[in-house]
């Protein structure tokens, strides 16, 4: 459950729309020159018996029908019905990431050492909470070569991804679990064990991310390991945005940490990275770094760079003066009393 792409304003917005409008009702109505119905039904049913990691989930509502549809090119994930865009692939490079946004949320790895990936299987461990058309899952998975996690609490969205984004079977390096976002991050299993832990937890309505307070931040900081880091998509052009962020930097901070923005894209969408305990990296680090990613991925990493920004400050509302040819408002009787009472005194 990804966050939508905010495409309301640019030519990709303009032509995720018109995508939308075309949406199949059911992620298995698209092509019927694609898989055939049995595979669809049976990766429907299964959701990949390996998927199911632990208890099946408690929900209170049957989770938004996935639907897919395409457009010069691209294929769109949809959830519910609704315009939004919950992820891309580009059909003939799906092993480029599309989205702007999505790229921008790989802004972690200018957080690692780059001796720690590139050069084969890597030790690091990289967790994706929601998987929307499972990008990020299968870049890190296939192009990083890293220990890869999903965790999707909507089996449609699991056996759409089987089908229609190029998202392989379980093996030794990637696990796709059927669950809770939430509870996954609060089990004792998963703490320390996580050294990129990319978040991305809208509804289907693009309303509000479903997991945002202080104990699922919290949550998350226990499951990154020393070092580790917390990239988080929120929505930039939201009043909530700059709330989220802050209860974000205050896990990190507390935990001797530190958290940087990635400016917004024009689609409105802001990443938020967090580093556990750790100083930020100095410029010339991160500007080595970034020259590294570049060479190695083609990601655009000196842009990242140049896009970092502080958490906005808590605005402080000044006192409003009193309207003009208006009085001041007279004291109430219990501020008349302890005025008295001060006086006596």
């Amino acid at each position: 459950m990804a966050l939508p792409h905010k495409d309301t304003v640019t030519s990709s917005t303009r032509r995720a729309a018109r995508a939308a409008s075309a949406a199949p009702e059911t992620f298995d109505e698209l092509d019927a020159t694609e898989p055939t119905d049995a595979d669809r039904e049976a990766a429907y049913l299964d959701v990949s018996a390996s998927a199911r990691v632990g208890r099946r989930p408690k929900r209170e509502h049957k989770p938004p029908e996935a639907s897919v549809s395409e457009f010069d090119g691209v294929r769109y994930l949809h959830l519910g019905h609704t315009p939004w865009v919950q992820g891309a692939m580009r059909v003939r490079k799906p092993r480029v990431i599309e989205l702007e946004y999505v790229r921008r949320m790989m802004a972690w790895l200018l957080l690692h050492d780059t001796e720690r990936w590139g050069s084969g299987p890597s030790e690091l461990h990289a967790a994706q909470l929601g998987l929307g058309a499972a990008t990020l899952t299968r870049y890190c998975h296939a192009e990083l070569a890293l220990r890869t996690t999903a965790v999707e609490l909507n089996p449609q969205v699991i056996a759409a991804c089987r089908q229609w984004f190029r998202l392989p079977a379980n093996d030794d390096r990637l696990t796709v679990v059927y669950g809770d976002a939430g509870d996954w991050v609060r089990d004792a299993a998963h703490a320390g064990t996580v050294d990129a832990l990319c978040v991305d937890l809208y509804d289907h309505q693009a309303a509000a991310p479903v997991l945002d307070d202080v104990d699922f931040y919290a949550a998350c900081h226990a499951c990154l390991a020393p070092g580790g880091v917390l990239s988080v998509n929120l929505f930039g052009r939201s009043s909530k945005f700059a709330r989220s962020a802050r209860r974000i930097e205050a896990v990190f901070a507390e935990g001797g940490g530190s958290v940087r923005v990635v400016a917004a894209t024009d689609e409105g969408n802001t990443v938020v990275l967090a580093l556990k305990g750790a100083d930020w990296p100095d410029a010339a680090v991160l500007a080595e770094r970034a020259r590294v990613i570049e060479a190695r991925t083609g990601l655009d990493a000196p842009l990242w760079t140049r896009l970092l920004r502080r958490v906005p400050a808590e605005r402080v509302a000044k006192p409003s003066a009193p309207s003009a040819g208006k009085a001041a408002a007279l004291p109430t009787a219990a501020t008349a009393a302890a005025a008295a009472a001060a006086d006596k005194n």
